[in-house]
């Protein structure tokens, strides 16, 4: 392992390049289905493997969904697409060239905003985002000679989501990586999940002398299945490179691959030695042109993003950062929540609610707030029993709450009125429990009026306890506090 002192003379430099599974109910150039998890070779077509005398057709979903994505981060629109061959040959990929775009790619530049560890926002700089064809999945079954391949994969649509090497950290890597995650699944076009597929990640990292003006020689590593394995192959690259450029030895350019279990990396293949991919215009395809009002009709139908709703809740609601930061953390849960804020003005309360109570509940239950039982009509009629102070926090959340995750039909306030939770505001009610409760510690009494005060937090949880948790706080400590100050 490098020392920090070392570290600290080098800068660390990444890129990274995501691709993303577009699910688009047929492929890119074919009706084939994209459905995960169907027999192998079971969702395949001529024009998949491509057979001599077929001819692709774009789906005109896939570019849309390429362009949304390019919206979301501010790109440029190109709007005259070629797409191109680009000629190489593994067992997976059944033509033996891949469709994609070279020289134009349908979004250019762009950026993305990622959050630092000191709260700061850094605006990671895209180069582009293109369109492409999936390969398909050679399987290597433990024990056999042979390799198997799956065809079902490709043809699958696919945007490659390309940043410039902006990126100066492991935890900025793992950052950019989760809001692209983030972006895809609130635009509906991934669904991000990367055990999957259906998100993948490679990795460009080089290393430099600070103040230098040249970037190192990049190594790209592939094969990394979760963001934290992704953060552990740039972080073991920044290590191996440094030591090689500390042993006066040369870095190669070349290509990866990640072992997770031992966290470290391998080499492949190294970049001179590729074969040149012979990029051309793919000549089956017509040029596929964006007009300004398919353009319009786009952005007509992109969503809310995570940012938007953020500042949203952080603006409109008066929410801290870290509440509002939590609950865009996905689509589904940020909508909720937003829902539920039309029909309560306690906007605190309810964040309260969905990081505490509900967030346990979803973890215990292992579902997401889509499956959630109670509504957000449900939760808003509980934070204003609170509000109004019918019945305490703790109460709420104690007796009332879980019954209404158990599936009761009954509002909040009738399941307070069926099991006696209201809390009792009534000082003519409260003050014999209190006087007893002071009758029973005369010892302490004498402690807090020879000037203990801190034991009127014991008192009250006497009182709380003998009022079976209705005594309304701010009543029973005004109460409590005038008895013991006689």
């Amino acid at each position: 392992m490098v020392s920090e002192e070392i570290k600290d003379k080098y800068q660390l430099v990444i890129g990274l390049e995501v691709h993303a599974q577009l699910h688009t109910k047929s492929k890119i150039f074919a009706s084939d289905s994209t459905e995960y998890g169907n027999s192998p070779n079971t969702q395949i077509s001529v024009i998949t493997l491509g057979h001599p005398g077929t001819l692709p057709k774009v789906n005109k979903k896939a570019i849309e969904y390429a362009v949304k994505m390019g919206l979301a981060c501010n790109s440029e629109i190109t709007r005259h697409n070629i797409f191109s061959r680009k000629n190489y040959f593994y067992p997976d990929l059944p033509k033996g060239y891949q469709i994609t775009q070279d020289k134009g790619p349908v979004c250019v530049g762009g950026t993305v905003p990622i959050k630092l560890e000191d709260g700061t926002t850094k605006e990671v700089l895209l180069n582009r985002v293109h369109m492409e064809e999936d390969a398909g999945k050679s399987i290597h079954l433990a024990g056999e000679p042979d390799t198997l391949v799956d065809f079902n994969r490709a043809g699958t649509p696919l945007i490659e989501i390309v940043s410039e090497p902006d990126m100066k950290s492991p935890e900025e890597a793992y950052a950019f990586l989760a809001e692209i995650k983030k972006l895809v699944k609130y635009l509906d076009i991934c669904d991000g999940n990367m055990e999957e597929g259906s998100l993948r990640c490679d990795a460009n990292v080089s290393v430099m002398l600070k103040g230098a003006k040249e970037l190192g020689k990049k190594v790209e590593v592939k094969n990394m299945n979760s963001f934290r394995n992704v953060f552990r192959a740039i972080e073991h690259e920044h290590n191996r490179i440094i030591e090689l450029l500390e042993a006066g030895k040369e870095v190669i350019s070349e290509t990866r691959t990640f072992d997770a279990a031992t966290g470290t990396t391998a080499s492949m293949r190294t970049k001179e030695d590729l074969n040149d991919y012979r990029y051309f215009p793919e000549p089956d395809l017509s040029p596929v042109v964006i007009s300004e009002e398919w353009l319009h009709s786009i952005r007509e139908t992109m969503p809310i993003l995570p940012r938007e709703l953020q500042k949203k809740f952080v603006e409109e609601f008066g929410l801290p950062e870290y509440d509002a930061s939590f609950l865009t953390e996905s689509k589904e849960m940020a909508l909720w929540f937003n829902e539920l804020c039309t029909k309560t003005g306690n906007y605190k309360a309810a964040s309260n609610w969905m990081m505490g109570p509900v967030k346990s509940t979803l973890n215990e239950s292992g579902v997401t707030i889509t499956d959630f039982p109670v509504s957000t009509d449900s939760l808003s009629d509980l934070i204003a029993l609170v509000d109004e102070g019918k019945v305490s926090f703790s109460i709420a959340s104690q007796k009332i709450y879980p019954e209404m995750v158990q599936g009761s039909k009954a509002s909040p306030l009738d399941i307070a009125h069926q099991f006696n939770l209201i809390q009792e505001s009534d000082e003519y009610s409260l003050k014999p429990i209190i006087e007893s409760v002071l009758e029973e510690n005369k010892t302490k009494v004498a402690e807090y009026k020879s000037g203990k005060k801190g034991l009127i937090g014991m008192f009250m949880g006497q009182v709380m306890k003998k009022s079976q948790g209705k005594a309304d706080p701010k009543v029973a400590t005004k109460l409590l506090t005038e008895l013991l100050e006689k």
